[in-house]
């Protein structure tokens, strides 16, 4: 069978297709629309990157995760993965905080990732609407200041891998930054790994890997027949609500929308990036914890950038409190973990 139409009987007809976009951007084939991936022609090709990059496509996990952590010294914790440490932090500079998701943590990082030359070049997601973060892109930053245009989240996962794979092959930056959902995040991971002799579409220029954490997302022709909205945000479960800029929609109403594929995903926290960040969760509560995010640093190298952030003050961080305190914060982040895992691994 060739390669595209393994793919799309496998994944696509399935309904477990993520629109990651880790398929598209290496050959006309692929394509995107509305959330989700089509196929216009077929090919020939027996093999393809097309097929070894896609996140829903069998891999074998512990290889893999061996293969870009085992020599990096992390701890690996089953319901988190690789694992270096966990703060509660928020971007420093307020004009980020008021417009990015949460604290604005990933926002602060990536801007002063590219400032500081950890990464030359990010693949983020962007609102194509000028009005609000619905239906949102795939885009190339280069440029520090052009980060905050992209903070902000709609729970849609637009196919921005598509751009990773053009910007890897045209070959000009080396260092590129890559920010992304769990499945775009083990995506990019299944491109480091190199599977493809052939042709590896210049995966060493993959500099580092930013994750966000992520329960489900949403579909998107549902979420916009909700109306746009220019900040969306789902409360902790005991609010049962999702917030669309001022208005207030029961969850009752959202969950229906939760697509079909992300219900198979058993990684909340994008357990393959050198950095997770996701809404803060403690002990002290939403009024405290709706300002911060939560931290998960994997690698020495996202460790060097957190801490040079801390000590150029562009982080804050906040203590979770006493060491019980703290204690509890990680079994409730590994509860939520394990509990998501559970659920996809029943289906």
């Amino acid at each position: 069978m060739n390669s595209i139409l393994e793919l799309e009987r496998k994944v696509v007809d399935t309904g477990i297709c993520t629109n990651c976009g880790a398929c598209q951007g290496m050959c006309p084939y692929w394509k995107s629309f509305e959330g989700r991936t089509f196929v216009d022609y077929d090919c020939d090709r027996t093999e393809g990157r097309c097929k070894y990059f896609c996140p829903r496509m069998p891999a074998d996990l512990d290889a893999l995760r061996d293969k870009l952590f085992g020599k990096d010294g992390c701890e690996i914790i089953p319901e988190l993965g690789p694992f270096r440490a966990l703060y509660l932090t928020r971007a420093a500079d307020p004009e980020i905080r008021k417009n990015a998701q949460h604290g604005g943590t990933m926002t602060a990082l990536v801007e002063f990732a590219l400032a500081e030359g950890f990464i030359d070049a990010a693949v983020l997601s962007k609102a194509s609407k000028a009005d609000g973060t619905l239906d949102p892109a795939g885009c190339l930053v280069t440029d520090p200041a052009e980060v905050r245009s992209c903070s902000g989240s709609s729970f849609q996962i637009p196919p921005t891998l598509a751009v990773l794979n053009e910007a890897l092959a045209a070959d000009e930056y080396k260092q590129i930054g890559v920010v992304g959902t769990p499945c775009k995040a083990l995506a990019v991971a299944k491109m480091k790994a190199k599977p493809y002799a052939d042709n590896d579409n210049h995966a060493d220029n993959i500099g580092m890997v930013f994750g966000l954490f992520c329960g489900w997302g949403l579909d998107w022709k549902g979420l916009a027949a909700l109306g746009d909205a220019g900040h969306v945000d789902i409360l902790p479960s005991k609010f049962h609500r999702m917030d669309m800029d001022d208005r207030q929609v029961d969850l009752d109403d959202v969950l229906p929308l939760v697509r079909n594929a992300c219900k198979y995903c058993d990684d909340m926290t994008a357990e393959f990036a050198d950095l997770s960040v996701g809404g803060a969760r403690s002990t002290e509560g939403w009024d405290v914890d709706k300002g911060w995010n939560q931290l998960i640093v994997r690698t020495a190298k996202g460790q060097k950038l957190v801490d040079l952030a801390r000590e150029k003050g562009v982080l804050e961080f906040r203590k979770f409190g006493d060491e019980d305190a703290e204690t509890a914060a990680m079994d409730k982040l590994m509860r939520a973990s394990a509990s998501k895992r559970a659920k996809a691994l029943k289906l």
